[in-house]
């Protein structure tokens, strides 16, 4: 029997495209206890997000400072939060949350590793609880925005006095958000990412 040339021929496999992987970039999410943090990643994150609560205990009484909402607060963050936005042209925006309580400082120097820039969450009945965050980000340079959060929606302080109570340079942005709303915290996100590419095209500008 005779075969034709094509009835011979070994199938020739397809060849897959190569995809390009992703562009990465980090921004840290820091604020005192109960501020808001996890709640601020979840509304956004287009993955379910990796969250490290423990519930507290009795063993936690004078270790860790439950800021005043301990009666609507019984969890706590004790290694980070991460979540992922993917954006056009195959830019992935990770999302890292850091621990509230200050004895897991520690932590913060390898979670903002290779960050462009942090959201320092604020809640203005608890002020006081934000200012290690600002320090930390101010001290080692690192672009930040402070986002005052909205608890029940509403602005109880006009930005310029929270500025003030918070002694924030007039560089840094400030900003009303609500970490439930996924709006306002895409907004506070886009801030972050502005000023950090302000910040890199500034340094690459000749001097003199």
């Amino acid at each position: 029997m005779a075969f034709q040339p094509s009835d011979l021929a070994a199938p020739v496999a397809e060849v897959p495209q190569q995809v390009a992987a992703p562009t990465v970039v980090k921004i840290v999410v820091a604020g005192g206890f109960a501020v808001g943090k996890t709640t601020f990643i979840g509304s956004i994150s287009d993955i379910e997000p990796l969250s490290t609560e423990a519930a507290m205990t009795e063993h936690s009484l004078g270790v860790d400072d439950a800021g005043g909402v301990s009666d609507r607060k019984t969890t706590t963050t004790v290694a980070m939060d991460f979540g992922r936005i993917g954006l056009p042209g195959n830019l992935w925006l990770y999302l890292f949350g850091t621990p509230g309580q200050d004895r897991f400082l520690f932590m913060w120097d390898d979670l903002v590793l290779g960050a462009i820039g942090a959201v320092v969450l604020v809640d203005t009945d608890r002020l006081e609880q934000c200012f290690p965050a600002v320090d930390y980000f101010e001290s080692r340079g690192i672009p930040f925005v402070v986002a005052v959060n909205c608890f029940d929606g509403v602005a109880t302080h006009h930005l310029e006095d929270v500025r003030e109570a918070l002694q924030v340079p007039a560089h840094v942005p400030l900003l009303y958000t609500d970490a439930r709303s996924r709006a306002a915290t895409k907004a506070a996100l886009f801030n972050v990412v502005r000023l950090a590419m302000e910040r890199a095209k500034a340094q690459a500008q000749p001097v003199g």
